[in-house]
C-alpha cells in the first residue's frame, strides 16, 4: 500500500513467453507432421521434441503466461504441452505391456483436441490473425487425423496441412520475436 492507501502498482517487466510456446508447438508439429506425410517413419527425434519441446517447453511458457495474467496463453500452452506429452505416452505405453490405442480411441482423442482447439479458435478472434491461422489450421489437423483413424486411410493430406500447420506457429513466434527487438513492426501478426 501506497501512503494514500491505494494499491501499489507494479509494471510487468517480464519476456513474453508466447514465442517460447509458439516455437515449442510449431517445430514439435512439423517435425511429426512430416511422418504423417511419409517422409520418415516414427522414432525417437518425434518422441523426444514430443517429451521436450512439444511438451515441456509449452507447459512451462503456460505456467509463464499463468504469472502474467493470459488465461488463454496459459490454457492454450499447458494444456498442448500435456497434449505432446500425452500422446507420447500413448505411442510408449503399449511397449510397457499396456494395450494399444485402437483406431477409434485415437479417433476419439484427436476429435476431442480438435473441439477443444475449435473453441481455442474462437478466443483468438479478439487477438490477431496470425493466432488465427494457427488455431483453424490446427483445428482442421486435429479432425484430419481423427478421420484418418476412423476410417483407416492415409495421414498424408494431414501432414501437409500438419506442416502448414506447424510453419504458421513458428512465423507467429518469430514475428513476436523480431518485433519486439527492432521495436516496430518487421512482420504483421
Amino acid at each position: 500500500m501506497t501512503e494514500n492507501n491505494a494499491p501499489l502498482s507494479i509494471a510487468d517487466t517480464t519476456a513474453n513467453p508466447a514465442p517460447l510456446g509458439l516455437l515449442g508447438f510449431g517445430m514439435t508439429t512439423i517435425l511429426l507432421n512430416l511422418h504423417n506425410a511419409g517422409y520418415y517413419a516414427l522414432d525417437t527425434m518425434i518422441l523426444g521434441m514430443g517429451i521436450f519441446i512439444g511438451g515441456m517447453a509449452q507447459v512451462i511458457a503456460g505456467s509463464m503466461e499463468w504469472k502474467k495474467k493470459n488465461t488463454f496463453g496459459t490454457t492454450a500452452f499447458t494444456m498442448y504441452g500435456f497434449f505432446w506429452l500425452s500422446l507420447v505416452a500413448l505411442i510408449v505405453l503399449p511397449r510397457f505391456g499396456l494395450e494399444p490405442a485402437s483406431p477409434t480411441s485415437m479417433g476419439c482423442y484427436l476429435s476431442v483436441w480438435g473441439l477443444f482447439t475449435g473453441c481455442m479458435f474462437v478466443g483468438t478472434l479478439k487477438i490477431n490473425r496470425a493466432l488465427q491461422v494457427v488455431f483453424l489450421s490446427l483445428t482442421i489437423l486435429f479432425f484430419m487425423l481423427a478421420y484418418a483413424n476412423f476410417t483407416g486411410t492415409s495421414k498424408a493430406a494431414a501432414g501437409y496441412e500438419g506442416i502448414f500447420c506447424g510453419l504458421s506457429a513458428c512465423y507467429a513466434a518469430i514475428a513476436q520475436v523480431l518485433n519486439e527487438v527492432y521495436g516496430r513492426r518487421v512482420l504483421p501478426l
